[in-house]
């Protein structure tokens, strides 16, 4: 990246870092590598301070009533609290439960992991040490594990996606798989940083994950070795006759995205200067099955085709609301654009669609992407802890919300699991369809 984030200094003399913008739009899960992401999508740290986002679908948005709002208080949540209690549990805990001694330490971090888990948001947790230390490994780029991303959706720990040519892919695993259980340990309830946890692991062991398949019904034990996972972020191909014989004469370029990370600007670049040497007949941007990335990252791609100084995406605080612009001048916008995404398109890849959509840059061809477009706001701990917390939304140009809603295509087509096993990709080809056919 060409940017850093800067470094705020809190009273308590710890770093605060806000993912997204500089910062990580991310789905905000997790990524198995894991490569976390907390349903990232993808969380990071740069330097310093970064921020996370939402997104939806819908060209005008009809808001509703708050229900209840007026009903009084449960009495027990308008009494103030006597902390005396809390001493007192603690102090019960420590003469009374059988299984002692226990450590003071562990009732610590418990306490707070209870605290921030009352929120009742899967985007926000507190991380202990080792985890936190993780977690910044995976941003940092260390990565051993099954090479997938994990959140939770619908209450359950879902697999968002699986990355290419990863451990994870290899054994079989597709996005929108349900992780029943690891090893045997029973996820109802699970943290997604105690999945991680529980997930990855070193190169050449194995874990083993119970899952439940919707599009099948079907619940199945798939065994995953471990491995060193390795990211390409970004990828320039070409697509001729030879690929597709109806194409004839047009020639078409296609750019693969995986995840808006630290090296995907340069690599965009360079892609940027391949297309305009080809100058194709169409360009295809493809963020299937990609969990997401720093926010400055998904700007750097949007502004490829957004005009400058129109809004890209919108961060919707408490009391504030933030335009992110397009910075430069657009370099790819002459292209006849199509978009693929799928389910596992998650965070900034659904800043990149919704804003080319918004601005009619692009046609959109595939599945309904994830849904995650909350914003949370890391803060390390001075202890090594860290606590991770929603402070925003991410709104599409139009103000559309992504956040559980996701961006809806264009044009829908579905890549089914017949479809991966066979070779063959419906969505690539309706993308050809469209350019051969002009619709």
């Amino acid at each position: 990246m060409n940017s850093s984030l800067p470094t705020n200094a809190l009273p308590d003399g710890q770093k605060s870092r806000i993912f997204f913008k500089k910062s990580l739009v991310f789905y905000t899960v997790a990524v198995l590598i894991i490569i976390v992401f907390a349903a990232g999508f993808w969380v990071g740290k740069k330097e310093s301070s970064r921020a996370v986002v939402t997104a939806s679908g819908q060209a005008t948005t009809t808001y509703g009533d708050l229900q209840g709002k007026n009903d009084p208080v449960p009495a027990y949540l308008s009494q103030d609290v006597n902390f005396k209690i809390f001493w007192d549990v603690w102090s019960k805990i420590q003469d009374k439960y059988i299984d002692r001694p226990v450590g003071e330490t562990k009732l610590f971090y418990g306490a707070l992991a209870g605290l921030v888990a009352s929120l009742e948001d899967p985007y926000s947790s507190f991380m202990e040490p080792q985890i936190a230390t993780e977690f910044q490994e995976g941003l940092a780029g260390k990565f051993e594990g099954i090479g997938a991303e994990i959140g939770i959706r619908n209450d359950v720990l879902t697999i968002i996606t699986p990355l290419v040519e990863s451990p994870a892919e290899k054994a079989g695993l597709l996005a929108a798989d349900v992780i029943l259980e690891i090893d045997g340990f029973k996820t109802e309830k699970i943290d997604v940083n105690e999945a991680v946890r529980r997930i990855r692991g070193d190169k050449g062991t194995t874990v083993t994950l119970k899952i439940y398949r919707p599009k099948e019904q079907k619940v199945m034990d798939v065994p995953v070795v471990r491995d060193v996972i390795k990211i390409v972020s970004a990828e320039f191909h070409k697509i001729n006759q030879a690929q597709y014989p109806e194409l004839g004469a047009k020639k078409i370029n296609l750019i693969k995205v995986t995840n808006f990370n630290a090296d995907t600007e340069e690599r965009f670049r360079n892609a940027i200067e391949e297309v305009k040497k080809d100058n194709p007949d169409g360009l295809i941007l493809d963020l299937r099955s990609n969990p997401g990335g720093y926010l400055d990252t998904a700007i750097f791609l949007a502004n490829a085709w957004v005009e400058q100084g129109k809004t890209i995406v919108m961060e919707k605080f408490i009391n504030d609301q933030k335009l992110n612009l397009a910075p430069n001048v657009p370099e790819l916008n002459k292209f006849k654009t199509v978009v693929l995404v799928n389910g596992g398109s998650a965070s900034s890849s659904e800043i990149v669609a919704g804003a080319l959509q918004d601005h009619a840059l692009a046609t959109i061809i595939g599945e309904k992407t994830f849904g995650k477009g909350s914003v949370q706001q890391l803060e390390d701990l001075a202890d090594g802890s860290a606590v991770k917390l929603t402070i925003a939304r991410w709104l599409t140009p139009k103000g559309r919300t992504i956040d559980k809603e996701g961006i809806t295509p264009d044009i829908t087509v579905e890549r089914t699991v017949d479809d991966i096993n066979n070779g063959q990709d419906p969505q690539l080809d309706r993308a050809i369809q469209f350019f051969v056919e002009g619709k």
